[in-house]
């Protein structure tokens, strides 16, 4: 008799492990996500005061510089957000993405590829 009440609870013992282990992994994306957008929304402040600074006159070129890199990155993720849009994009944004690394083209911003940089929290 105890076999079977082990037996019996055993599938529901792994629905339950694998139901927390997809919460755990989807929280974890969660905050990669929440922090990429937090980095690139510092990069943007920055890119802003520094075009403020060019404006004035007081902005140099290794600033300029990163400026127009972050205003790239910028047009990247509004780039991205057109497929958002459109139906089935779950599907066409990853094709996407995977294409462009099969052609050498580097289509995420800047904070979201985890392999290119270090955030300046991890380097402090």
């Amino acid at each position: 008799m105890k076999l079977i009440k082990v037996v019996h609870k055993a599938p529901m013992r792994v629905a339950r492990i694998s139901k927390r282990r997809q919460q755990i992994r989807l929280r974890r994306a969660m905050i990669a996500l929440k922090c990429a957008l937090e980095q690139e929304k510092q990069e943007t402040k920055e890119m802003l005061e520094i075009y403020k600074r060019y404006t004035l006159g007081r902005a140099h070129k290794a600033e300029l510089k990163t400026a127009n890199a972050q205003l790239v990155d910028i047009l990247k993720g509004l780039g991205l957000g057109v497929f958002a849009v459109l139906p089935f994009a779950p599907i066409t944004i990853p094709i996407i993405v995977k294409v462009g690394q099969l052609v050498g083209v580097d289509v995420l911003p800047s904070s979201f590829n985890l392999k290119k940089k270090p955030t300046k929290a991890k380097e402090q």
